[in-house]
């Protein structure tokens, strides 16, 4: 059955006052906000490779387990201005609604062993060493749900659908480890689609990642890109702000549909007033459309 549905909510909390409601409107965050706000460190910082960018943090919740676990994916264009920080907050907060999360660093486009392929294949190893983390710590591999943010978003969907992967592809993993769904939010689900667009919020990152153009590297785009490996064969929910310039819902109409045609469970949550950076701060309301899709697809 494919699902395709539309959430909306208010963005001001209840208690705030007029002046407040106008300014939370208007005001969108920005990186650095969200990097400041509060978050628990992480109780193992795991390596996968032997780069220093190649690790996962990993949060447990309180109780004995085994606990399901969100794979979580920052954006930052693949580039230079996020990091693990900037998804620690939302790592933290979805570990007190009672889920395991492991918070996936990987080698950008501006480092070394980053770009093409070693970007993707970072993201995708750092997904699959939960097998190895699972040998000591309390979790559960058949509950597992990746999540993004902007390039993030990307990433995750792509790690769900790994399967999808020609075998030909430098990016080609074989045996990834399964995932019960995916939650993109803002993500970049047609990097073809994005690649002129992205040039003014990215600048030439998203290019860099891949080494070059569509056009130049149409096998690149066509393995990594979630729009041109459809199905994934998983259920999605993708989630945007209204307010989001960076990474719009109106570039991506086109693959929720196709995505449905396809076959998959697509979910829509649009969220009036929402700024790119905003989903990701665990205070906003439109968190609770993020808490409410993972727990969806958990169950």
């Amino acid at each position: 059955m494919v699902i395709v549905s539309t959430v909306k909510i208010l963005r001001a909390p209840l208690w705030f006052g007029l002046g407040a409601v106008l300014l939370a409107q208007t005001r969108h965050l920005s990186p650095g906000d969200i990097v400041k706000l509060p978050s628990q460190p992480p109780i193992a910082k795991i390596s996968y490779g032997n780069a220093p960018q190649q690790f996962a943090e990993l949060r447990l919740p309180a109780g004995k387990g085994p606990f399901p676990v969100i794979v979580l994916l920052h954006g930052g264009c693949y580039g230079d201005y996020a990091d693990v920080e900037y998804t620690a907050p939302m790592a933290t907060a979805l570990t007190k609604e009672g889920w395991a999360t492991w918070n996936v660093e990987y080698r950008r486009e501006h480092e070394p062993g980053g770009g093409w392929p070693g970007t993707f294949l970072d993201a995708g190893h750092g997904a699959d060493a939960l097998r190895q983390a699972a040998a000591k710590y309390p979790l559960d591999l058949g509950r597992v749900v990746a999540m993004g943010h902007s390039a993030g978003g990307q990433l995750a969907l792509w790690i769900a659908g790994r399967k999808r992967t020609p075998r030909s592809s430098e990016v080609f993993m074989p045996d990834p480890l399964a995932i019960r769904g995916a939650v993109s939010i803002a993500g970049i689900v047609d990097m073809r689609a994005f690649a002129e667009y992205g040039r003014q919020p990215c600048g030439e990152r998203h290019i860099r990642v891949m080494g070059g153009t569509p056009d130049r590297y149409p096998a690149r785009y066509a393995a990594v890109s979630p729009a041109e490996i459809l199905p994934l064969g998983v259920p999605q929910v993708l989630i945007w702000g209204a307010d989001d310039t960076v990474v719009p819902e109106m570039l991506f109409r086109d693959y929720e549909k196709k995505a449905a045609a396809a076959g998959d469970r697509v979910e829509v949550v649009a969220l009036p007033g929402e700024g790119h950076h905003d989903l990701c701060d665990p205070g906003n309301p439109g968190w609770k459309s993020i808490v409410a899709a993972v727990r969806k697809l958990l169950n």
